[in-house]
């Protein structure tokens, strides 16, 4: 790669090859585990002559080692791939600098020669997986995205080092951004899981330690509960209960932006300092202006309201717990507690596969709740409506959601005791999914009679479903 001088500057098509020798060299790795040693020395000079660290072009060396030794490159990483604004004309060498950015974070995630989905063989170490999942975050926040964010619910900053943020502009919306690449992100990690000794990590406190909880890691953790005993047992449950806090503050927060009602004022106001509306106060008050004096009498105090109409309600919510619905079973199992703890919300959750099971009692304990749930097996629905029907006291004072993929053993009479919820006053809300990608399949014969009824399919991510309740617990 020829050095530029001040007699030989590099022109705009210089900078075109290098960019597309680091494209090239991206689209080698990522198809053939056989090095192109061209590519990959051209790619070397292209590096070495933009200034940045040979490093970004090893997947083996992860990002957060990368930032550690050059921390000038987390902001560079940060909104890396998030498109710019057109600014007129292209700043041809900031795009090669991006190129080899963007080649170490897709590279790194999706590698076919690493730990990843790709190889698909070969036993995967807790530590691995922890450098992977480092990796997804910083690929997230390239996208714009908070760490965990497309991933999952978690609460916003895991996982971020001290040397980068992981904010910057509003966050993007993710039911829109590259849909795809959430659920293939989840794949993979399920895909590490699934080839990690879980049982072993788990049984030894140090590799344990090790491991970040995840939608992937939780689902294979409740899934083998039943096998784990004494230590293994005590960590499985630590991570998730981790996992279950970490989700319950991202919903906590949109729950209660959600579920504010009015003010109602019917109540009067406490009389007390911090309700004191001082404006109004002043302009009720100004005929006791004294002009002479210079003092404004006050002879009536005015307060604001601050009571809210709240609505006495029952929230009944049955949830699908067979295997292709864990990340909806997760969710729903957190967000029924959170608003099992608003005033005058009555909730009650009950989960099925081929059996029904109330876990109502537990409605308060999202981990508690988990732990009873037995996820696998076929559905039938119509096991979870005997247990839904009784608690419908008052239809005009209850809303039921109902969240599946709806493929079901007898659609027909699950449907019409569905179609007669809806007809009987009660507000009914089917799911498709609650998941963090907003990615689910849902049974196409229920989703056209849904839609006939008037209560079409809701399916997205999950903040849709808190705004869908807002408006009957607000």
């Amino acid at each position: 790669m020829t050095e530029p001088t001040p007699d030989h500057p590099v022109g705009p098509e210089a900078h075109d090859n290098r960019r597309q020798v680091l494209y090239w060299r991206l689209l080698a790795r990522m198809f053939d585990r056989e090095e192109q040693a061209t590519l990959e020395s051209a790619s070397l000079a292209v590096v070495e002559d933009i200034g940045l660290p040979t490093a970004v072009l090893d997947p083996q060396t992860s990002i957060d080692s990368v930032v550690q030794r050059h921390p000038e490159l987390a902001a560079e990483f940060d909104r890396l791939m998030v498109p710019e604004p057109d600014a007129g004309d292209r700043d041809r060498a900031a795009e090669v600098r991006r190129a080899a950015l963007v080649s170490k974070v897709l590279l790194n995630v999706f590698d076919c020669a690493g730990p990843g989905a790709g190889s698909g063989t070969g036993n995967v170490t807790a530590g691995q997986l922890a450098r992977w999942q480092s990796d997804a975050d910083w690929l997230e926040r390239a996208l714009g995205c908070e760490p965990g964010g497309l991933r999952g619910g978690r609460a916003p900053g895991r996982g971020v080092s001290a040397t980068g943020t992981g904010v910057g502009a509003p966050a993007p919306d993710l039911s829109r951004l590259i849909p795809e690449i959430g659920p293939e992100l989840n794949a993979i990690e399920a895909d590490l899981v699934r080839r990690m000794r879980l049982r072993e990590v788990l049984a030894d406190p140090q590799l344990a330690a090790k491991l970040t909880p995840s939608m992937s890691l939780i689902e294979q953790l409740l899934r083998d509960k039943d096998n784990l005993s004494g230590v293994a047992l005590a960590n499985a449950k630590s991570l998730i209960r981790r996992f279950v806090d970490e989700v319950a503050e991202v919903l906590r927060t949109q729950v209660a932006k959600a579920t504010a009602g009015e003010l109602d004022r019917s109540v009067p106001p406490k009389r007390v300092f911090r309700n004191l509306d001082l404006n109004r106060t002043i302009w009720k008050n100004l005929i006791n202006w004294d002009p002479e004096e210079e003092r404004l009498y006050v002879d009536r105090l005015f307060y604001r309201h601050t009571a809210r109409r709240t609505t006495p309600s029952r929230l009944i919510v049955v949830v699908d717990q067979s295997g292709s619905m864990v990340d909806s079973m997760v969710n729903c199992t957190i967000l029924a507690s959170i608003f099992a703890g608003l005033p005058k919300v009555d909730v009650h959750l009950i989960a099925y596969d081929t059996q029904a099971l109330d876990l109502t009692p537990w409605v308060h304990d999202p981990f508690e709740t988990l732990l009873r749930t037995n996820l696998g097996g076929g559905t039938d629905g119509t096991v979870a409506m005997a247990l839904a029907q009784p608690k419908i006291a008052e239809p005009r004072n209850t809303v039921v959601v109902w969240i599946s993929d709806f493929y079901e053993w007898e659609c027909e009479r699950l449907f019409e005791s569905m179609a007669a919820i809806h007809r009987s006053g009660a507000k009914f809300i089917p799911v498709g999914s609650v998941t963090s990608s907003g990615r689910g399949s849902v049974n196409p014969w229920f989703r056209e009679r849904f839609k006939d009824l008037g209560a079409p399919v809701l399916s997205g991510h999950i903040r849709k479903l808190v705004h869908e309740l807002k408006t009957f617990l607000a």
